[in-house]
């Protein structure tokens, strides 16, 4: 296959990957519900984990202004990503809450089949759409902070962002996961 040809499936898997990105995390949080067996400890660490995964998706929400301006502010002055890095940070929670190695495998495909050609594409409007993208990349990393002291990460913040992107979604749809899951620990502690 020619250099084109997979450049072209490359972006067509992307738009394909971007439309069923929302319905696939629905199905798989059934099937994680069905799936996961889990503990008080592996609930109360899982939770914790959910938690900084929440906060950095809402901290970055207040942050960017999508298609305006090249956020570089609060968690975008530490990576290119900071939504997709909560999201992953949200999965870490919930495949330790989970205490299911087989949840860790599943959430490493489904983000690198389906998220990792999302964040490419992105990038590539990105650097279509800002001139300063380019020397932005080249500056900050595109998922892993360089540094785990993360100063001036909340400088910034605009309530009105959060709530017009919605990401108190994030916030309800993680509580009702781990409600689930305290169920399933309370009526259901046999089940597997």
């Amino acid at each position: 296959m020619g250099e084109t040809a997979m450049a072209a499936t490359g972006r067509s898997w992307s738009k394909i990957a971007r439309r069923i990105r929302v319905p696939l995390g629905f199905l798989f949080a059934v099937v994680y519900l069905w799936r996961a067996r889990p503990n008080w400890q592996s609930l109360a660490l899982g939770g914790i984990v959910v938690a900084l995964g929440v906060f950095l998706r809402a901290v970055a929400s207040g942050h960017v202004k999508k298609n305006e301006e090249l956020t570089t502010s609060g968690p975008y002055a530490y990576c290119r990503n900071p939504l997709y890095l909560g999201s992953m940070i949200l999965a870490l929670g919930f495949v330790i809450a989970s205490h299911d190695i087989w949840m860790a495998v599943a959430i490493a495909a489904l983000f690198g089949l389906i998220y990792v050609p999302v964040i490419r594409s992105e990038e590539d409007l990105l650097s279509r759409h800002f001139a300063e993208y380019d020397d932005y990349a080249r500056r900050v990393p595109r998922l892993f902070p360089t540094t785990i002291w993360l100063s001036g990460l909340t400088s910034g913040f605009s309530p009105e962002l959060y709530r017009q992107h919605r990401e108190y979604n994030a916030v309800i749809g993680a509580a009702a996961i781990l409600a689930a899951l305290v169920v399933k620990i309370l009526w259901f502690p046999h089940s597997w």
